[in-house]
């Protein structure tokens, strides 16, 4: 099984949250939206940590994809959204984003973040 990772993610398996890490572990193929890279590297940005967790994203990223945003996750990003505020489910923009990702790739996201359910053809996977 493949998986993208969301930006809560990506902290919980840097970590080592061990039920994180177990999903983690256990997928085939890793995928990381840029948008998630650049919410990330704005976490280390403010970290004590920030050298270690620098060359810990570089290996991740090293045997990951990093999905980036094209024409086809533009036009996505755009019924997604339109469709979250007509159904009165509005979710962060870069949210929508890594939405729009998945449905593209049709992979599953692990996030902790419930609002992800609102998306119809998105799978959710918690930890």
């Amino acid at each position: 099984m493949g998986l993208i990772l969301d930006t809560n993610a990506l902290s919980a398996i840097a970590d080592g949250h061990q039920s994180a890490t177990k999903q983690f572990s256990r997928a085939h193929q890793v995928a990381i939206p840029v948008i998630v890279l650049g919410e990330y590297r704005f976490g280390i940005a403010q970290s004590r940590h920030q050298r270690k967790y620098e060359l810990w994203l570089e290996e991740l990223i090293a045997c990951s994809e990093v999905l980036a945003v094209d024409e086809e996750t533009a036009i996505s990003y755009a019924v997604l959204r339109a469709q979250l505020k007509t159904s009165g489910t509005p979710i962060p923009s870069n949210d929508v984003w890594i939405a729009a990702l998945c449905r593209q790739h049709s992979l599953p996201l692990l996030s902790r973040d419930r609002h992800f359910d609102f998306i119809k053809g998105l799978q959710r996977l918690n930890w």
